[in-house]
């Protein structure tokens, strides 16, 4: 069984968004809307984080031995960037890091129907709710700071 590869994968991809989007709130600090909005989605990551601990726990011992898990994960954000620009790219970057976890929950979600773990489900769920809005919030920030960032020069 390697449900747990994919766990593990999302457990630390969402430590990993949490500590981003904390990282992005302490970078951008001239961003007012940064501090709160992000901090409160660090918040949600740490606690999705947490809500996978009982389950990375329960699927392990099914697990083969296989490099892939450390193949599938990769870092995707590389701390923030200075200015507009760089701004929007660290946004971007969070984005695809907020994918990975929104696939992962997704892939999740079809192996707990196949284990038969509606625990396991519920909470993927509940994750992949959350990790919609996140998206939301990341491409509507995104697309607030295109104009500025692409057009005018800073």
């Amino acid at each position: 069984m390697h449900l747990a590869h994919y766990l593990r994968l999302l457990h630390r991809s969402q430590t990993a968004l949490a500590e981003a989007f904390r990282e992005i709130r302490r970078g951008h600090p001239h961003e007012p809307d940064m501090y709160g909005v992000c901090e409160r989605l660090a918040v949600q990551c740490r606690d999705q984080a947490r809500w996978l601990e009982p389950f990375v726990r329960r699927y392990e011992p099914w697990t083969s031995p296989s490099p892939e898990p450390e193949r599938l994960h990769q870092p995707l954000f590389a701390g923030t960037r200075p200015g507009g620009l760089g701004l929007l790219r660290d946004l971007h970057d969070l984005y695809l890091l907020a994918t990975e976890c929104d696939i992962a929950c997704a892939m999740i979600a079809q192996g707990a129907q196949g284990a038969r773990d509606d625990e396991l489900l519920d909470v993927v769920r509940r994750c992949g709710g959350e990790l919609a809005v996140q998206l939301l919030w990341l491409r509507t920030r995104m697309r607030h700071a295109a104009p500025q960032a692409l057009v005018v020069a800073s």
